[in-house]
């Protein structure tokens, strides 16, 4: 088939925009977790505009996947398995891609049947249905060859039902008046675009910023679902979408996204290299907390241009869900751009463990596309779930990483 160019416009796509992701919008304190692709200068200077995305898809084989052979399959094949009841919802005759050769959402469905009969203990069994249902392509920008890889998790905040002199930051519930226009119903090239305001009349006007909030816009309305001890911890709950709450009696309660304001997502990052705060070098989540922390009155200006705002819902579910709505799996789960990549279809990541700060121990293997943020955006692009726990907070917190996705496309079924 040969490499494919082709242009931006979006994957035909009927999933939507859903819980976690959004705010992962999040994902990103960098444009998700770390990263800056641009940085965004002081004052009145405007950047100039971004090439328009060139998507470009080149067949490969599993043979010349860097690291193929290593992989713990059966931890991947658990995660591409807890797609499949949202694939099965899914028209069959659903586009995979821009080709009728990239497959439909039935080729999925297929596989899907075909995986839950596999013997996962068996590697070569599981290494051989995979290279027989998938074909790899390699994918990457005309523009920018390679990409970045980031990571978010859920984070643990400190917090109680009522409010006290410890206990002083609200977390809100989402407003009633939030008004959400899918685009896409408006626009085919739009789907999976969404737009929140509220009305004023008859007409539609932009949700209260992040600072009015915290001015009270929402005083009196009886939103607050609890209090937490650090507005800072907040600030970083918003840019995670979901987190676990302790309780003074020691008990927790797990918070899950409910919505946003519908206000861009602003990377502090960026706002503090262009100030020479920082270098790009320099900032990851954990240099940001610490900067923060040091500069509490400087930290709560530099929050507020962040005019984004996440509202939440208590969480019965043990489980942390992404936009498919299916439980996310630690380091095989993959938030990525839908207008590139369609909704649970693996992939095989090739880039480095944020771990190391040498930047040279790969990491390797094959992730689900689960999960979406609005600052998730690019033609490879991906924000790497890491799950609960200091180790996936210290992941997610460092993860700032260049490298390249292979697409496994199904292969047509041999008449």
């Amino acid at each position: 088939m040969g490499g494919l160019s082709i242009r931006h416009r979006p994957i035909r796509s009927r999933f939507r925009i859903g819980a976690l992701a959004l705010a992962v919008a999040a994902s990103g304190l960098l444009a998700g977790c770390g990263a800056i692709q641009k940085i965004v200068p002081a004052g009145d200077y405007q950047a100039p505009p971004e090439a328009e995305p060139q998507m470009v898809l080149e067949p490969a084989e599993f043979d010349t996947l860097p690291g193929w052979r290593a992989d713990v399959l059966p931890d991947a094949l658990g995660a591409f398995l807890k797609s499949c009841p949202a694939i099965a919802k899914k028209p069959a005759d659903q586009m995979l891609g821009y080709y009728a050769e990239h497959g439909t959402m039935g080729d999925l469905q297929r596989i899907c049947a075909e995986a839950a009969q596999i013997d996962t203990k068996s590697a070569a069994q599981l290494q051989f249905f995979i290279e027989r249902s998938f074909r790899p392509f390699s994918v990457r920008d005309a523009q920018k060859p390679v990409g970045k890889f980031t990571g978010y998790y859920e984070p643990l905040l400190r917090g109680s039902w009522r409010p006290d002199a410890r206990y002083r930051h609200p977390v809100h519930a989402r407003p009633r008046d939030i008004v959400v226009v899918e685009l896409g119903d408006f626009d085919p090239d739009r789907d999976g675009e969404q737009l929140a305001g509220r009305m004023v009349g008859d007409h539609l006007r932009p949700y209260f910023d992040r600072k009015e909030i915290l001015e009270g816009a929402l005083r009196g309305r009886q939103l607050e679902l609890l209090w937490v001890d650090s507005a800072i911890d907040l600030f970083f709950l918003h840019v995670q979408g979901s987190g676990r709450i302790l309780l003074p009696d020691g008990s927790f309660v797990r918070l899950a996204f409910s919505g946003r304001n519908g206000h861009r997502y602003t990377s502090i990052g960026r706002e503090l290299v262009a100030q020479g705060v920082m270098k790009v070098e320099d900032v990851t989540m954990p240099s940001l907390r610490a900067w923060m922390e040091a500069n509490p009155l400087a930290a709560e200006q530099l929050m507020v241009k962040n005019k984004s705002y996440i509202f939440f819902r208590v969480e019965k579910d043990p489980v942390v869900k992404g936009a498919m709505g299916i439980a996310l799996t630690p380091g095989r789960s993959l938030a990525v751009d839908p207008k590139f990549v369609p909704l649970g279809l693996p992939l095989w990541v090739v880039t480095t463990d944020p771990l190391d700060p040498k930047n040279q121990r790969p990491l390797r293997r094959m992730m689900v596309a689960q999960d979406t943020g609005s600052a998730i955006k690019g033609v490879v692009r991906g924000d790497v779930f890491w799950g609960f726990g200091p180790e996936a907070e210290a992941r997610a917190g460092l993860m700032n990483e260049a490298g390249i996705y292979y697409l496994l496309l199904p292969r047509k079924p041999l008449s």
